[in-house]
């Protein structure tokens, strides 16, 4: 009973999704997919796809002639007409039943039906584009929280062994201060240092659990207890240059970007509203059918009125059916039609603007990323150079402070010059990095920070 117990207690949390997914370590293609499989504004817009969808498939039935039947049954009392005799009746309860089908198809309506057709096949089209570019835009947006854990990881590593070296420095100091070859101002100066490290540790410490809660809500995680990310192999050879040049990448990218195709479907959308309100100018031929029979429990038998009329013999015998057609012509309708074909222009125009504001926009966002990049690699090539002297100056006061030569502020000051160097550079790289990827996006490849 106990086990049976422990069993159940075990697999409720794991049935209700309490169990955490994050136990393990995310890399960024995990982190993309999960989140395009969890996002709430995409499963929006797969709905919104399906009812672009559903709405595709009725324009198409809509071709299809429309049929309703209706059946009445009713109780005459006291002077009551026979509808099969078409005659009164004087107290007598009469029992009646009718049946009767009717139906119109739609022979032609100034192609509307077919304009309306083709107008919801593009906007469908629209629709999975615009659901396209919102996952291009979450996975975007993963990249660079993914990259920011990075960076923040980079800058707390880089701190940290700052800390112990000045943490390894303090006891040098302290040991010459006891010996009496240091005064204690000099001791209490690096323990100031330390205390100044150890409080940008904590605020880069708090920055990367940040970015990780970020990361995490990015996700529709319910926690970032756990969550780790794999650290990829990352190396920038500062011999490389930002390949191509706007102009290309931005051709390149306007035959594959979604936003800009779905820009030129919805444009040829306002296109056939135009048509379907110009069709309305159009008279309508439509042809209309029918079928119908009664009963009455009164009827007499026409070849034999002494007979009884049964129920099958009356539905065959006063059957009727019948076809017609009517013509619509539209003379004046409150000048609504001139009306909607006038707001159909004006959309076509303003879906012309929509277009060119996307093409626009993403040359500007093409041009931004190469600029970006161009210049972090600049200072990432100049940042690695610095940090190089910086090391080099760094180990030379130290072998001097350690002697008594150079101040415990000249150490200092030399100590978060290094940390600043070391910093920048890791900005510098980690934005070299993610303008380089989006760049790579634009022109069809895939997010990867092991390319």
């Amino acid at each position: 009973m106990k086990k049976i117990l422990l069993f159940i207690i075990a697999f409720i949390p794991a049935s209700l999704g309490l169990i955490h997914p994050q136990e393990k370590v995310w890399s960024l293609q995990e982190c993309i997919k999960y989140a395009i499989d969890n996002n709430i504004q995409i499963k929006q817009q797969v709905l919104e796809t399906r009812f672009q969808e559903n709405t595709l498939e009725q324009s198409k039935l809509n071709l299809l002639p429309s049929l309703n039947g209706y059946a009445t049954h009713n109780y005459s009392f006291g002077r009551a007409l026979d509808e099969t005799t078409y005659e009164f009746t004087d107290n007598q309860n009469i029992q009646s039943n009718s049946f009767y089908a009717s139906g119109s198809l739609n022979l032609f309506n100034g192609l509307q039906n077919h304009n309306t057709i083709r107008k919801n096949k593009y906007q469908l089209i629209a629709s999975e584009l615009d659901l396209q570019s919102l996952k291009d835009d979450i996975s975007l947006n993963i990249a660079l929280a993914f990259l920011q854990i990075l960076l923040n990881s980079e800058l707390v590593t880089t701190t940290d062994n700052q800390l112990q070296i000045t943490k390894q420095q303090i006891y040098k100091t302290m040991k010459m201060y006891e010996a009496g070859s240091l005064a204690k101002g000099n001791l209490l100066q690096i323990e100031a240092q330390a205390a100044s490290e150890e409080l940008q540790l904590i605020n880069l410490q708090n920055q990367l659990d940040i970015s990780y809660l970020n990361l995490t809500q990015m996700l529709e995680l319910q926690t970032p207890e756990g969550f780790k990310i794999l650290i990829p192999e990352i190396s920038i050879d500062t011999n490389t240059a930002v390949t191509g040049n706007v102009g290309e990448t931005f051709t390149q990218a306007q035959g594959l970007r979604p936003e800009i195709k779905s820009a030129e479907m919805k444009l040829t959308v306002s296109e056939y509203d135009l048509k379907i309100a110009t069709g309305a100018r159009s008279p309508r031929l439509s042809m209309n059918h029918s079928i119908g029979t009664r009963y009455s429990d009164i009827a007499l038998k026409p070849s034999n009125p002494a007979e009884t009329y049964k129920f099958s013999e009356q539905i065959n015998d006063n059957l009727n059916y019948g076809i017609g057609f009517s013509l619509n012509i539209p003379i004046l309708n409150g000048w609504q039609v001139n009306t909607n074909i006038s707001n159909s222009r004006l959309n076509i125009e303003n879906s012309r603007y929509t277009l060119e504001n996307e093409k626009k926009q993403l040359y500007k966002n093409i041009q931004q990323a190469y600029a970006d990049a161009v210049a972090a690699l600049k200072k990432y090539s100049a940042s690695m150079k610095a940090v190089v002297s910086m090391e080099e100056s760094f180990r030379y006061t130290e072998q001097k402070f350690n002697v008594g030569m150079v101040t415990p502020v000249d150490y200092n000051a030399a100590k978060t010059q290094l940390l600043s160097t070391q910093s920048d550079m890791s900005q510098a790289k980690y934005e070299f990095i993610f303008k380089t990827k989006v760049l790579d996006f634009y022109k069809g490849i895939p997010l990867n920070l092991n390319q």
